[in-house]
């Protein structure tokens, strides 16, 4: 799947993979290719510019730590970033029911099943 295919869920993704706890960015992209079996491969030009965003948004906020030797940016959720990805959830089943009721075989109202 593309960069492209995610545009208007990519931060909502962030903030769900970071409700589990804080990551580094490269952890951040394991675990979005871990939790969709490989289908989410994202590069890193797509991620960071994306967790900065959610930073200057309060979404998100990070420290900086020194892990083996190396320099690395370590994220989290903050309680605006909580209630932004409730949000999300919330605007996301509206969205699946809605645009279910066209493309789901059986789920538009009167349709036989």
């Amino acid at each position: 799947m593309k960069a492209q295919e995610l545009h208007g869920h990519l931060d909502a993704l962030l903030l769900a993979v970071l409700e589990q706890g804080e990551l580094h960015g490269y952890a951040i992209i394991e675990a979005l290719r871990a939790r969709s079996d490989g289908s989410l491969d994202l590069p890193t030009g797509t991620i960071y510019p994306a967790l900065r965003r959610l930073e200057r948004a309060g979404h998100v906020a990070s420290t900086w730590s020194t892990v083996n030797g190396r320099e690395r940016r370590t994220y989290q959720l903050t309680d605006s970033g909580r209630r932004a990805l409730a949000g999300e959830r919330a605007g996301w089943h509206e969205f699946r029911v809605t645009v279910g009721r066209f493309l789901d075989p059986g789920s538009a109202p009167g349709t036989p099943a």
